[in-house]
């Protein structure tokens, strides 16, 4: 298998390359580092590995044969896609557009990284792949979530018309080792702030909820969807919801932290409620969640503990 991944330097990207690259496959990672970053990828030392600085967004072209394009780029951190909302915009419709392209040209399959963005604030819980969502179009938020609802129907007209075999991830809450300490979601704040005796930011009253998964459960899904003949959207996340809240409190207590609580303005648009319904991931393609969000909170808060060190 030789297998391009545009994104492939950020914190989903870099951890999919190193599992590609352990099954055996030949990895062509294209990032243009806004928001990826070279030591998410320093560690691989692989004959079948290459990294590629370019914007996808522009004319792309692979010389040789590919068998997969995963196509990962794009802003993820609300923080990133309001610092770069045109360039968030731009990867979803442009550069899903060339991904796209390589993937008809190579006769490739082809997997979409989607988000539970996509189902906006939602006013079905929890979210099944049918539902539609409640997107604000032209809010802060829509620079993200029109972008991933326009790649993926992008994507299901190449493989309505083109006969293309693609695929698209809905990926819920995800965290683990190589997120960006100023990553500005809730895991990484959180535990930079704990670590550092500084306040923890909740935003609103806590009580809004969310599902966390941990990124080696993520990819494991993400490669099954790959590799399955499914073209229809798929989620994958942990359904063990919990509130912001709560998240805050299991930190402080793997740290130890007596950092106190603040309380800030909601977002505008952020999302009440987010659980994925997996019921497709489970029966389809034999999937569901393995680590438990605790254990998975350890693992990550010594690896930015770590990280902080050699900062």
């Amino acid at each position: 298998m030789r297998t391009v991944i545009t994104g492939g330097a950020g914190f989903l990207g870099s951890h999919l390359c190193d599992a590609l690259l352990a099954r055996g496959d030949e990895v062509v990672c294209i990032d243009n580092l806004i928001t990826g970053s070279i030591d998410n990828i320093a560690h691989i030392r692989s004959s079948k590995f290459t990294f590629v600085h370019y914007d996808v967004t522009n004319y792309l072209y692979i010389e040789g044969p590919v068998d997969l394009v995963l196509h990962f780029a794009s802003p993820a951190s609300p923080i990133d896609y309001l610092k770069w909302p045109i360039q968030t915009l731009k990867v979803g419709a442009m550069g899903t557009h060339k991904a796209l392209g390589l993937a008809h040209n190579k006769e490739a399959r082809f997997l979409l990284a989607s988000t539970s963005e996509v189902y906006g604030d939602p006013l079905i819980h929890p979210q099944p792949e049918t539902y539609w969502g409640n997107v604000n179009p032209i809010g802060l938020r829509g620079v993200y979530d029109e972008a991933k609802r326009y790649a993926e129907a992008l994507t299901m007209a190449y493989h309505r018309f083109h006969g293309l075999d693609a695929k698209i991830v809905r990926i819920f809450n995800t965290f683990g080792p190589r997120m960006r300490i100023d990553d500005g979601r809730a895991v990484p704040n959180f535990i930079n702030q704990a670590i550092n005796g500084e306040q923890i930011t909740i935003f609103g009253d806590g009580s809004q909820t969310r599902s966390f998964g941990y990124i080696t459960d993520l990819v494991r899904g993400i490669l099954l969807l790959a590799d399955s003949d499914l073209n229809e959207p798929v989620n994958i996340g942990n359904p063990q919801e919990m509130t912001v809240l709560e998240m805050a409190q299991v930190i402080l207590e793997i740290t130890g932290s007596r950092s106190a609580m603040v309380f800030k303005d909601l977002p505008e648009d952020d999302p009440k409620v987010r659980q994925p319904n997996i019921t497709r991931a489970t029966e389809l393609l034999g999937w569901e969640p393995l680590v438990d969000v605790r254990d998975a909170l350890q693992k990550t808060v010594e690896w930015f503990q770590q990280d902080l060190q050699k900062g």
